[in-house]
């Protein structure tokens, strides 16, 4: 063989373990990014499920508040006609 085709061989394996090398370190970059999109992504979930337990939690109090308070406006209602008549 010459030299001329170790010479070509040589530059097609140097070009390709850079290329290795950038897509090793591209890889390690796209692993670190996901990772703190899944933290992300964790903490949002966290927080959207703490914001509906409080709605919840709210709707609750809401609901058992509401027949005391339409009861309490019943009697209210009876006592305006009693002082009218």
């Amino acid at each position: 063989m010459s030299t001329e085709l170790f010479d070509q061989l040589e530059k097609k394996v140097t070009h390709a373990l850079e290329t290795i090398d950038k897509l090793r370190s591209e890889v390690e970059e796209l692993r670190t990014e996901n990772e703190t999109l899944k933290n992300s992504r964790q903490e949002n979930e966290t927080r959207l499920s703490n914001l509906l337990s409080r709605f919840s939690e709210a709707e609750a109090n809401i609901s058992s508040s509401e027949p005391s308070e339409q009861a309490h406006t019943s009697s209210e209602h009876v006592h305006s006609h009693h002082t009218h008549y």
